[in-house]
């Protein structure tokens, strides 16, 4: 049995991102294609004679913790936090409100940590979805298409892309940007799917979200621009209910360049070349 281990915990980027409506129970049933990267968050996970969560990094809670902190919260979700001692140190280095996965991809890290030192049995995925919508895909860690509310998962092929990935100086709250979109209709909590609605389609593009941040932020709207005008990218995006944003590229001297080039405009935002697929 494991007394420590340390976790990469990766960030993800939605292909695409459609809002179906939103539920009886809340939450909103979505339709989405999730790729990881290699930009990690780094967790470490060791017996200890008192429990301790700790936070360093770029991207660490300025106070040293989140009010709503998701390790906190999976392990009380997984009824363990009283049966056992652990030092968790988590290196905060993506972005935080960037609709990259942060916390979920913590999560989803932690529960795999705890089950290879022993200490739980992950059992069904899917109910994770309580915790986190996010985080049964995080579990997967497979190119994906997910519907509903986060655990109908589906693997499919993603081509291999090196990205520019950008932080504006602002952040959006997903409680918020889910917020703006209005519906007039209930969509069920469960629904059919059929063979075709498993796969791929054509009109699997785009990011619902995009025209909200369009209408009430002029810089990103700038910063999206100057990205998507970038020599050689193949298609430009927000990810998630944002607020980073990135090109997509077929080889990483592209995109490389692009980073260059965007640097000259935007010298102080936060940037990364990153690739998926690996």
């Amino acid at each position: 049995m494991l007394d420590k281990i340390r976790i990469l915990a990766p960030a993800k980027i939605n292909v695409f991102l459609k809002v179906l409506g939103k539920r009886k129970d809340g939450f909103h049933n979505i339709r989405t294609g999730i790729t990881f990267i290699n930009l990690y968050d780094e967790i470490e996970i060791k017996r200890s004679e008192k429990m301790n969560i700790k936070y360093i990094g770029l991207y660490k809670p300025i106070n040293g913790e989140y009010d709503d902190c998701i390790i906190k919260k999976t392990l009380k979700f997984l009824n363990i936090i009283f049966k056992v001692n652990l030092e968790i140190t988590i290196k905060k280095n993506i972005p935080v409100q960037g609709g990259l996965g942060s916390a979920s991809t913590n999560a989803a890290s932690l529960i795999k940590g705890l089950s290879s030192m022993g200490l739980i049995d992950i059992g069904d995925k899917k109910k994770y979805v309580k915790l986190g919508s996010d985080i049964p895909s995080f579990l997967n860690e497979k190119n994906c298409l997910v519907l509903g509310r986060g655990e109908k998962i589906f693997f499919q092929h993603i081509p291999k892309y090196f990205f520019l990935l950008i932080k504006p100086e602002f952040s959006n709250s997903t409680q918020y940007m889910y917020n703006q979109i209005d519906y007039d209709h209930k969509s069920p909590n469960n629904f059919n799917i059929s063979i075709e609605d498993k796969f791929f389609n054509e009109e699997d593009v785009g990011n619902d979200f995009e025209k909200i941040v369009y209408s009430q932020n002029k810089i990103f709207k700038r910063i999206y621009n100057c990205l998507d005008s970038i020599e050689n990218v193949i298609f430009t995006r927000m990810t998630g209910s944002g607020s980073c944003c990135y090109s997509a590229f077929e080889s990483k001297e592209h995109a490389l360049k692009a980073n260059e080039i965007f640097n000259l405009k935007y010298k102080n935002l936060w940037s990364c070349v990153c690739q998926n697929n690996n």
